[in-house]
C-alpha cells in the first residue's frame, strides 16, 4: 500500500514547495501544441549513446524529439536516478569497481530472480562515482565508444536539461517519465510517487510549461497518481499513460493483490474502458497493433483506444536490421543484424502512422522525425 501519510509532507501544497529559482516565465508561460504525432527519444538517442545519460538526452532533444523518456529507480537515499533497471551491472562500470564488489547480491524484483548490483543499495553519492556503458553492445557496438565516459543522471538534473535547452531556444520539450518496479521500492519504503511529484512541482518548466507524461507498467500507482494530481493540481500538464507488456503477462501488483487480470484483458474494448478511468493514453507493445508481423492488417486495438479518448503510443522503433520485421530489414544476413536500416525503419514507423498511433517511442529519433515529416507530407 502506498503511504499517503507521506503526500502530506509536501503534496498537500506542491506549488509552495516550489524552490525553483532559475524561473524565467512567470509572467508569459506558452501554451503547449501537442504534435499530430509524437517522436518520443527512447531513454534518450539509445541507438546513437549509451541509454539514460544526459548526452543520450542531449542527442535526443538535437534530433528533433518532442519527448525525452527517462525510466527512473531510487537510490538508498530516496533520490530518483535514471536506469533501465534499478538492477545496474549492464548499464555502469559497477561490477569492474572493487570498492563495490560486496554490494552483488541476488534480489526476487517481480518475480523474478535477478543477481547484481541494485541502485537501492547505493547512495546517490555512491552512484555518482559510476560511469554508463552500452546496454546492448552485440547489437550497437559503435556506443560501446562512450563507455566510461557518461555519469547517471538524476532526474533533477533531466529535467534541468530540457529546460536550459528551452530558456536557449524557446523550444519545449516534454518530459515522458516512467516509474519502473514501483510495487518493488514501496515494499523497500523508497516509494517513488510522492518523490516524483515533489521533483515536478519543484521547477516551473515542469510545473508549468512542458507538457509531463507519468507511465507505468502497474496500475496501483498510476491510479494513486491520478488521485494526488487530481486533488493538488500541482503540475499543470501532467497526463498519465498505462504501459502494456506481452499479452499473458500480468501486471506486477496485480500478481500481488492475486488478480487475475492480463495485459489481453486490458487490451480489449471493455479493458481499455476501465484504464480511460485513470489514464489519458496506452503504450502498447508493437504487437498489440498489428494481427501479422507483415503488417497488413491491424487490430482493434488503436480504434477502441480512441473511442474512449486515449492516446495510442507504441514501443519500441529501433533502427538496427535485428529489430526490424523480415520484410523491411536491409539485409537478413546474421553477420548483418546490427547494422542500421533506416530506410526499413522509416517503412516501418509510416505503417504505424497509417494505422493511427498518435506517437511512438524510437530509439533514433532523426529517423523517427524523417518518418514524420515525409508522412505527414504525403499526407496532406
Amino acid at each position: 500500500m502506498l503511504k499517503k501519510a507521506v503526500a502530506s509532507l509536501c503534496l498537500v501544497s506542491l506549488v509552495g514547495c516550489n524552490s525553483d529559482d532559475n524561473d524565467s516565465s512567470k509572467s508569459t508561460q506558452p501554451e503547449y501544441q501537442l504534435p499530430q504525432i509524437l517522436v518520443v527519444g527512447h531513454r534518450g538517442a539509445s541507438a546513437l549513446r549509451p541509454e539514460h545519460t544526459l548526452e543520450a538526452y542531449q542527442k535526443a532533444i538535437d534530433d528533433g524529439a518532442d519527448f525525452i523518456e527517462p525510466d527512473v529507480v531510487s537510490t538508498k537515499d530516496g533520490i530518483l536516478v535514471a536506469r533501465h533497471e534499478n538492477e545496474i551491472s549492464g548499464t555502469t562500470n559497477v561490477a569492474s569497481l572493487p570498492e563495490f564488489a560486496d554490494r552483488k547480491t541476488t534480489k526476487v524484483i517481480d518475480g523474478q530472480s535477478i543477481e547484481g548490483w541494485f541502485t537501492e543499495d547505493f547512495t546517490l553519492k555512491e552512484l555518482q562515482q559510476l560511469k554508463a556503458r552500452e546496454r546492448i553492445p552485440e547489437d550497437r557496438p559503435a556506443n560501446q565508444n562512450y563507455n566510461d565516459l557518461y555519469a547517471i543522471p538524476t532526474l533533477e538534473q533531466i529535467i534541468e536539461l530540457a529546460d536550459a535547452h528551452y530558456k536557449k531556444t524557446g523550444k519545449i520539450i516534454g518530459l515522458y517519465i516512467e516509474t519502473k518496479h514501483p510495487s518493488f521500492f514501496q515494499k523497500q519504503n523508497l516509494a517513488m510517487e510522492d518523490t516524483l511529484l515533489k521533483t515536478l512541482a519543484k521547477y516551473t518548466y515542469t510545473r508549468d510549461i512542458a507538457p509531463v507524461y507519468l507511465q507505468s507498467f502497474e496500475v496501483s500507482n498510476l491510479k494513486y497518481l491520478k488521485g494526488q494530481l487530481d486533488a493538488h493540481k500541482s503540475v499543470k500538464h501532467a497526463q498519465l499513460i498505462q504501459l502494456y507488456d506481452e499479452k499473458t503477462v500480468q501486471p506486477a501488483d496485480f500478481v500481488a493483490q492475486n488478480i487475475s487480470t492480463t495485459y489481453a484483458d486490458m487490451a480489449t474494448a471493455q479493458g481499455l474502458k476501465e484504464v480511460a478511468q485513470y489514464a489519458n493514453g496506452v503504450g502498447p507493445w508493437k504487437p498489440y497493433i498489428f494481427k501479422d508481423e507483415a503488417m497488413t492488417q491491424t487490430t482493434s486495438f488503436i480504434p477502441d483506444a480512441h473511442q474512449v479518448g486515449l492516446k495510442v503510443h507504441p514501443y519500441t522503433f529501433r533502427p538496427e536490421n535485428k529489430f526490424l520485421p523480415e520484410t523491411l530489414k536491409c539485409s537478413t544476413e546474421t553477420s548483418k543484424a546490427a547494422e542500421r536500416c533506416p530506410t526499413g525503419s522509416i517503412k516501418e514507423l509510416q505503417l504505424y502512422f497509417k494505422a493511427g498511433v498518435d506517437g511512438v517511442f524510437a530509439d533514433d529519433p532523426a529517423i523517427a522525425r524523417q518518418a514524420v515529416q515525409s508522412y505527414l507530407a504525403q499526407t496532406k
